[in-house]
């Protein structure tokens, strides 16, 4: 029997998913709570230790674990259905199956980006970005000038290399109340996800 799968992928200007109100987390948590047979992979579970703790150049891919998280994503391609079950999640009957990738890079990753069905990127402004960050308590802290000095110019950076090199992302204002971004995204994904499962129905 054949499985349809749909790929969607999140991503929003801030470096890391813990930010308060971020809006990518949860959106993608709000998400895949709606939706059957569906799983999240988070980039920010990937982080090499040692550099989140020194606090060296975290906005690069080099600060990634991205082999295995790709391989985490080859597994989910390869058998969805074990996949939901080894991280405790019940598959339903229906063979369709949705991954949500979420992270600050995602898209900058070509191997992933290539994947994906659906892309989504989640926008704040400077300001609302930096105040954001500095209610947060970091262990180890973010050091005096960290945010001006270097997460933002890497923002930047990385925003302007996945512009010109990902056509079709879907832009959010991530200022918008939470459930008219959810519902927005939610009857997007709706809508591809009813073409799949067209796509199932079995001939005769």
């Amino acid at each position: 029997r054949g499985k349809a799968r749909l790929r969607i992928a999140f991503i929003k200007c801030f470096f890391f998913s813990r930010m308060t109100n971020g809006g990518k987390s949860t959106l993608s948590q709000s998400l895949h709570q709606q939706i059957p047979n569906s799983c999240v992979i988070a980039q920010d579970s990937y982080f090499k230790v040692e550099v989140f703790l020194s606090r060296k150049s975290c906005q690069v891919l080099d600060a990634l674990h991205m082999d295995t998280m790709m391989s985490d994503v080859d597994s989910w391609r390869r058998d969805p259905v074990q996949f939901l079950r080894q991280r405790s999640l019940k598959p339903s009957d229906e063979q369709l199956f949705v991954l949500i990738v979420e992270g600050f890079l995602i898209f900058n990753y070509r191997p992933l980006n290539l994947l994906f069905d659906k892309r989504y990127f989640m926008e704040i402004p400077y300001d609302v970005c930096k105040r954001r960050r500095s209610l947060r308590v970091y262990t180890p802290p973010d050091p005096p000038g960290y945010f001006d000095g270097h997460v933002w110019p890497m923002y930047l950076k990385n925003r302007i290399e996945m512009e010109d090199s990902t056509p079709g992302i879907v832009f959010l204002d991530g200022q918008k109340p939470k459930e008219e971004l959810l519902s927005g995204v939610r009857d997007d994904v709706f809508k591809e996800i009813e073409r799949l499962r067209g796509k199932l129905q079995p001939t005769i």
